[in-house]
């Protein structure tokens, strides 16, 4: 069983950055793919970022493109997001995710495990 814990969240201001961590325990953690979701209030959960544990490609929703960077530490079993140019619109509780998978990374069902989200609120 692999558990998921997301820190880094908080409030920034637009044009400002914050870097997420997600660190994995229970499991082999180079052997997971690894995913960032997002949700904003009264909407559904949405894909963000995923890195696949086969050759470490790296996926990007296009909201999110050359602002957001995916990466990971095996050394520290952590996945990180790092955010610059945050916008109004990245407002969101942000949700770590793991899988065994490396194909459908962009599809909440491919995850096998969550994390419990952390709050990143962006103001103008």
């Amino acid at each position: 069983q692999v558990q998921l814990v997301e820190s880094g969240g908080g409030l920034v201001q637009a044009g400002g950055s914050l870097r997420l961590s997600c660190a994995a325990s229970g499991g082999t953690f180079s052997s997971y793919s690894m995913g960032w979701f997002r949700q904003p209030p009264g909407k559904d959960r949405d894909f963000v970022a995923a890195v696949s544990w086969s050759g470490g490609t790296t996926y990007y929703a296009d909201s999110v493109k050359g602002r957001f960077t995916i990466s990971t530490d095996n050394a520290k079993n952590t996945v990180y997001l790092q955010m610059n140019s945050l916008k109004l619109e990245d407002t969101a509780v942000y949700y770590c995710a793991a899988t065994k998978n490396f194909l459908t990374l962009r599809r909440s069902e491919a995850y096998e495990y969550w994390g419990q989200g952390t709050q990143v609120t962006v103001s103008s």
